[in-house]
């Protein structure tokens, strides 16, 4: 720089003229530019983030409803320290036996284990507090911690594992400070939102962004809708509240994706909407009422779309029915496509479980259904979701090892034979599964891709059920005849759990 500023002082009149004009012009130059680009966002039609005005008076006026939950439980170790081989008859061997016999005793001991979380007052008057369900599952002490230090013991009014969400109840000498629910159904993604929770026992801990995406599934539960946000959650933040710019909770933080356990900016928080009917349920009732349905559902994928005559894929197939479940009486069919329930479309497979289980046990609904290329509307009295009836998606049967019956008919690289009791016990069918089993499956072939097996029987091909290979040839063949691309299989595996798959039809 000092030698700049000698070589400035030096420059001749000539050159410091010349200096001027390129200056003139370059001021020039900029106010043209500062009139012609807007000088904030905000010219543009775009919110400065949508922030609060002020984000310290925000954050200090929800701190003292955010509460740190610590917990605590015994845990028996079941470690065992081996004992070293030593020689028979060795001085050291009885040295050994008393140390590491003591050490395995010391082992067996049970130890206290103390775990972190985070959650939020939402009853001063009554003292109701919201955290996840994994943040208190096997503790036998739990207990809040408030932001002016003092703490209070906690009980578990209720609690849900499918949504990760947890009721606590605590005895306030004086009314505690409380946050509201906001509308999570109404939030855009770019939006601000704020997380205060207990990261890595940080209590008290305040971080910003934005909301990154909505609806996300990740795969946790069958009721996945989460809200995606870049504002910084590590472990300890689970539990904890997401606010909006009015310092509503519109979310509940309860699970990151990082491959170090530190925020990467990718966190999730359960949407209001999905905790508040939760909530309500746990508060009431001790447990969720779900609505249930008695169906097995499967993705639509583009392929079973195309074999179905569907513009575009989308909606819920249904691969299997309840036996005595609502789907049942009201007249269901496997191989319907759910397009509409209650009243609103069904956009995917994962959004059918939680549209179900939100409407209340009992109330009649209207469902729409794709069947053969027409919708159908039925009307279905919802039941009680049980546990062991939970709806879920179709697995797939992984291939089996036994050796295929001696058969000729092939078809889409599948061999196939009439369903004997010789096949039925030689495959250990059920007795209720009926249809056409697959004694061989060519490899490489498109059968083969999507994972059917010897073993495997084929109840129905494009929505016609079948009872004999020459059935299903005939089939495939008017399928060709109409330039179909793709012919849809409903297999069933030998336990009768059944599925669709999309066959590509060969030239």
């Amino acid at each position: 720089m000092a030698l700049l500023n000698t070589h400035q002082r030096q420059a001749s009149p000539s050159a410091t003229a010349g200096s001027r004009r390129i200056a003139r012009r370059l001021a020039a130059a900029a106010l043209a530019l500062a009139l012609a680009v807007p000088a904030t966002l905000a010219d543009y039609g775009v919110a400065r983030a949508q922030a609060p005005d002020s984000i310290p008076d925000l954050a200090e006026s929800l701190l003292d409803a955010v509460v740190n939950i610590s917990t605590a439980q015994n845990v028996t170790a079941q470690r065992s320290v081996p004992l070293p081989q030593v020689p028979e008859g060795s001085p050291f061997q009885e040295f050994f036996d008393e140390f590491f016999n003591r050490q395995n005793r010391d082992n067996s001991r049970p130890r206290r284990v103390q775990s972190l979380g985070s959650g939020f007052v939402i009853d001063g008057e009554e003292g109701i507090i919201i955290t996840n369900n994994h943040v208190i599952e096997g503790a036998d002490e739990i207990t809040a911690n408030f932001n002016d230090g003092s703490k209070l013991a906690a009980e578990v009014i209720g609690r849900d594992s499918k949504t990760d969400i947890a009721v606590l109840k605590v005895k306030p000498v004086s009314p505690l400070k409380a946050v509201s629910f906001g509308d999570s159904e109404s939030l855009r993604v770019g939006e601000w939102v704020m997380a205060i929770g207990n990261p890595f026992g940080l209590g008290g801990t305040v971080t910003t962004g934005i909301v990154s995406a909505r609806n996300r599934n990740i795969n946790s539960g069958p009721y996945d809708n989460y809200i995606q946000t870049d504002a910084s959650i590590n472990r300890g933040n689970s539990g904890g509240p997401l606010f909006n710019r009015n310092g509503e909770v519109i979310g509940i933080n309860t699970a990151i994706i990082s491959p170090s356990g530190g925020s990467i900016g990718i966190g999730f928080a359960i949407p209001s909407e999905t905790a508040t009917k939760v909530i309500a349920q746990l508060r009431e009732f001790g447990e969720t009422r779900r609505g249930w349905l008695g169906v097995r559902i499967q993705e639509v994928t583009d392929e079973i779309a195309e074999s179905l005559g569907m513009d575009k894929a989308e909606g819920a197939l249904i691969a299997g029915i309840t036996e005595g479940g609502p789907a049942e009486d009201a007249g269901f069919e496997a191989g319907d496509v759910v397009l509409e329930f209650n009243g609103a479309r069904v956009p995917a497979m994962h959004d059918l479980p939680r549209m179900v289980a939100d409407t209340p046990v009992g109330e009649e609904v209207s469902v729409v259904v794709l069947r053969k290329g027409e919708e159908v509307t039925l009307k279905v009295t919802l039941g009680r979701l049980e546990e062991a009836d939970a709806s879920a998606t179709a697995d797939s049967t992984a291939p089996s090892d036994q050796a295929p019956a001696d058969e000729t008919p092939t078809v889409l690289g599948m061999t196939l034979s009439s369903l004997t009791e010789e096949l039925r016990t030689q495959y250990s069918i059920a007795a209720d599964v009926k249809g056409v089993v697959v004694t061989a499956v060519e490899d490489g072939s498109g059968a083969a891709e999507k994972r059917i097996a010897a073993g495997d029987v084929i109840v129905e091909v494009a929505q016609e059920a079948v009872s004999s290979p020459a059935d299903i040839i005939a089939r495939v063949d008017a399928l060709k005849g109409e330039s179909r691309r793709l012919a849809l299989f409903l297999i069933s595996n030998a336990q009768g759990e059944v599925r669709f798959i999309p066959l590509t039809i060969e030239p």
